[in-house]
């Protein structure tokens, strides 16, 4: 079902967040944030950085106190995997890096994750800064669902979790064969610590947030010479957000990109946000209501025996169309044209009119979740609506957890908590931060009373950098990023005719993590190492 689109094939007639569990969307956005220099802690073993380990960051960290001998600490493994057919010997170094201000005081212990191709030549070999979101997500599920050499154990290949205890596989889906990767845990997420901890607050907002992972990819591009690289940016979710943030604060630092991959894509949080007086979300929700509802057999005949795709564009015509219309006009609408809308609402979402018409014509993500399948007894997942829960009771207007969070979290944390200290050797005692609240309150700086939007960032920094190219990668069961409200910000980002060709999507039969699901990884892997072999720049 491939649709590599470029930017200049959208059209909004033809278009076809966050739980508040792991993606919580915030509403806010400041202007980009302004540079700030820092320093590093110089090497004190050889020039690759590389430490012996010997400093723990945890008790006094934790504690707030700043370590008198905070120091880098890195564990250099090597391993061998088979991708493709092609067995890659690799470098893997897991490990913290200390950020210094310009008085040379620790301000923050960065955890990261990389892997690199031995002998390759590190002027030609692309190399990939990874990250995902939350606020508040480390880079897990990127670094052992995506693309990083291992991979977790599903049960099947829509991506469930297996019975526990939980194992990793070599990742036949990863892209360490065409580029190196450095996952990048943001301060407070994975072992990523605050100097002293009680600063943490300081590195909990959208500038900030952009200012030190920049800071961080210049630093580790440094201390391994790799300037000389192709440089590429791979993120998810509100990880796309800091992305495209990045884009714009790397090239102010004249770091400038070859390529960004989007994956499950959020730059404009007005397309997400069910705030009162703001209905854009319900319009830009539906035709991913639609597509939930397809999978699970709720459509009318018609629509139901067609292709998901057919479903999809009926729902988002009349998305951009008549139901845009109806909610604008909200109570001057007819009662005629009401009965209508609230019966092609019906239609298309598998919910009665009555139940449509009683919400006012505007149905949030959760009574979606919550209704669609009542009847069964059963609710639908929000990062991935094909996988199904049982709560309590039937009543509720919300579910109680999300299936297809739960389906995950489990195997992820044991996994890479396994992983880090039995195969990559990295000993610490403090706690992996998967997906944590101790982000918030998460600042949005100079955006009160606007929403988050970057995608002016992202359109300025191609502008500044026309070889920089962009691939969004889209799941139509995604109730947290939908697809319809990606293409609506990126047709709206008024990028230049002769630059929208830098901006391509592809459309995959899954949720929010695209590459749990077997088949979708496969393309999706297809997709992202087509897009960095073109924009890498080496013949």
């Amino acid at each position: 079902m491939k649709k590599a689109l470029c930017l200049a094939a959208l059209t909004l007639s033809a278009l076809p967040l966050f739980a508040q569990s792991p993606e919580a969307a915030p509403n806010r956005q400041p202007a980009p944030p302004s540079p700030r220099r820092e320093t590093a802690a110089a090497p004190d073993s050889d020039e690759r950085g590389d430490r012996p380990e010997t400093a723990k960051l945890g008790d006094d960290a934790k504690s707030g106190k700043p370590p008198a001998d905070a120091k880098d600490k890195i564990s250099t493994t090597q391993h061998t995997v088979t991708i493709g057919g092609q067995t890659i010997s690799y470098t893997a170094r897991a490990g913290t890096m200390i950020m210094k201000d310009e008085e040379g005081k620790p301000r923050a212990s960065f955890f990261f994750t990389s892997y690199t191709k031995d002998g390759a030549d590190p002027a030609r070999r692309p190399i990939t800064y990874t990250f995902n979101g939350g606020p508040g997500s480390s880079s897990v599920w990127l670094h052992m669902g995506a693309f990083g050499p291992k991979r977790v154990a599903y049960a099947d290949d829509m991506g469930n979790a297996a019975r526990p205890p939980y194992r990793t596989v070599d990742n036949e889906g990863s892209i360490l064969d065409v580029t190196d990767l450095v996952f990048i845990d943001p301060v407070t997420t994975g072992y990523s610590r605050a100097i002293p901890f009680a600063d943490a607050s300081k590195f909990h907002g959208v500038d900030a947030d952009i200012q030190s992972v920049g800071e961080f990819i210049r630093l580790w591009t440094t201390r391994y010479g790799r300037w000389s690289s192709p440089k590429f940016l791979a993120g998810e979710s509100y990880g796309t957000t800091r992305a495209a943030g990045l884009s714009g604060w790397l090239a102010s630092q004249g770091f400038y990109l070859n390529g960004i991959v989007l994956i499950s894509s959020i730059l404009n949080f007005e397309t997400a946000s069910f705030d009162s007086g703001n209905d854009l979300a319900y319009e830009l929700f539906l035709p991913t209501y639609t597509a939930i509802a397809w999978y699970h057999k709720r459509l009318p005949s018609d629509l139901q025996s067609g292709t998901l795709e057919h479903a999809v564009a009926e729902s988002e015509q009349f998305a951009l169309g008549d139901y845009t219309h109806a909610l604008m006009q909200s109570d001057r609408i007819s009662d005629q044209e009401r009965r209508d809308v609230a019966a092609k609402l019906a239609r298309l979402t598998g919910l009665s009119p009555e139940y449509i018409d009683r919400a006012n014509l505007r149905v949030r993500i959760d009574r979606f979740d919550k209704e669609l399948l009542r009847s069964q007894r059963r609710v639908v997942g929000r990062l991935d609506g094909r996988f199904i829960g049982i709560d309590k009771d039937a009543a509720g207007e919300s579910t109680e957890q999300d299936p297809s969070y739960s389906a995950i979290f489990g195997e992820y944390t044991a996994v890479v908590n396994d992983y880090v200290r039995r195969e990559l050797k990295f000993d610490t005692d403090l706690p992996y931060e998967i997906l944590t609240g101790k982000v918030r309150p998460w600042s949005y700086d100079r955006a009160s009373n606007r929403y988050v939007d970057v995608a002016e960032t992202l359109r300025g920094a191609i502008a500044q950098n026309p070889y920089m190219k962009v691939f969004v990668a889209n799941g139509y069961y995604d109730l947290a990023t939908p697809f319809a409200a990606t293409r609506y910000t990126f047709a709206r980002m008024q990028l230049d005719p002769d630059l929208r060709k830098n901006v391509s999507m592809d459309y995959f039969e899954t949720g929010h993590m695209v590459y749990i699901d077997r088949k979708a990884q496969a393309r999706l892997k297809k997709d992202v190492d087509e897009f960095i072999r073109a924009n890498a720049n080496v013949q």
